[in-house]
C-alpha cells in the first residue's frame, strides 16, 4: 500500500477532533484550574522579586514562601493539561486545588483590605469550577466509574 492510499492524519484534525468530543463543562474547568495555576505562579514569582529586591521584614521567609507558591502552581496546571486531555486522573489534583482555595479564600474575605474582591473572586471560581469537575458530563468524559460501576 502507498502513502497515498493511507494518508497520516493531520495533528491539527486530530486536535479537531479530541476538542470535539470533550464536553464544554470539561474546558472550562481545564481552563478555571489553568486560570488559577498561572495566578499563583505569578503570585509566587511576584513575592520571590520582592524577597530578594525589596526590604523584607524576613528575606528568607519572602523567598521560601515565593518559591513554595511558584513550585504549588503546577498542581493546577497539570490538571488543567490533564483535563484537556481527558484523563481521568487529572479530576483529583484539580478538586483538591478548589478545596484548598476555599479556606484561603475565606480568609481573604475577613481582612480589612483591598483582599477582599480577590477573596470574592477566588471564592467564585473555586466553586464555580467544583460544580464543572463533579458534573456527571465531566465524569463522563473522563471516564470515571462510580463506586460499583467497574465494567
Amino acid at each position: 500500500m502507498s502513502s497515498e492510499q493511507n494518508p497520516a492524519p493531520d495533528p491539527v484534525d486530530t486536535a479537531e477532533a479530541g476538542a470535539a468530543g470533550r464536553p464544554r463543562r470539561l474546558t472550562y474547568a481545564a481552563v478555571l484550574a489553568g486560570l488559577e495555576g498561572v495566578a499563583l505562579g505569578a503570585g509566587g514569582l511576584w513575592v520571590l522579586v520582592l524577597g530578594l529586591t525589596g526590604s523584607p521584614d524576613d528575606r528568607q521567609q519572602a523567598v521560601t514562601l515565593g518559591v513554595t507558591l511558584a513550585v504549588l502552581a503546577l498542581l493546577p496546571l497539570l490538571a488543567a493539561r490533564g483535563l484537556l486531555l481527558r484523563r481521568s486522573w487529572s479530576r483529583g489534583p484539580a478538586v483538591i486545588t478548589q478545596i484548598m482555595a476555599l479556606p484561603i479564600a475565606y480568609n481573604l474575605l475577613k481582612a480589612d483590605s483591598m483582599a477582599i474582591p480577590a477573596g470574592i473572586a477566588l471564592a467564585v471560581v473555586a466553586v464555580a469550577a467544583l460544580i464543572l469537575l463533579v458534573n456527571g458530563e465531566t465524569t463522563r468524559a473522563l471516564g470515571i466509574k462510580g463506586p460499583g460501576r467497574a465494567e
